[in-house]
C-alpha cells in the first residue's frame, strides 16, 4: 500500500501543561487544520499552530506536521512503522499522533527537507 501523505501548512507547537491545567476553549474552537489535545494522569499535551500555544504552557515550537490521508481501516498494520522507519534512518526525530481516521506524523523543521526526502521513497507527498 502506497500511502499519501499531506504536509499541513501551519508550523507547530508542542506543549506540556499540568494535568489538572484547564484548556484554553479557543483551542478547540479554532478552525484550524490540526490541534490535538491529550491529559494523562501526568500531564495535559497539546499539539496546535505556533499562534495558538497556551499561556504558561512549557513549549517546543518548531514542528510541521505530515498528516496520511485517510481514513484509515483499523485492520491496517504496519502505517506507523512504514512511515517511522525511513525517518530513523535518516536519524531525524518523530511525533506521532493517531486519530480515529488517520495517523500525522511531526518533524522539526530543521529536518523538514531531509524527511521530505526519506519519506518520498515509500510515499506520495502532496503540499497543504
Amino acid at each position: 500500500m502506497r500511502l499519501t501523505l499531506r504536509l499541513l501548512q501551519d508550523r507547530f507547537s508542542v506543549c506540556r501543561l499540568a494535568s489538572a491545567a484547564v484548556l484554553p476553549p479557543e483551542l478547540l474552537a479554532a478552525q484550524r487544520d490540526f490541534v490535538s489535545v491529550t491529559r494523562t494522569a501526568d500531564e495535559l499535551s497539546v499539539v496546535c499552530p505556533e499562534d495558538m500555544a497556551p499561556e504558561g504552557s512549557k513549549v517546543q515550537p518548531g514542528w510541521r506536521a505530515f498528516k496520511v490521508l485517510g481514513p484509515l481501516d483499523f485492520a491496517l498494520t504496519g502505517i506507523i512503522a512504514s512511515l517511522t522507519a525511513p525517518l530513523a534512518e535518516a536519524q531525524i526525530s518523530v511525533f506521532a499522533i493517531a486519530t480515529y481516521d488517520t495517523d500525522y506524523l511531526l518533524v522539526q523543521e530543521k529536518g523538514l527537507a531531509a524527511a521530505k526526502a526519506a519519506l518520498a521513497r515509500s510515499c506520495k507527498i502532496e503540499a497543504d
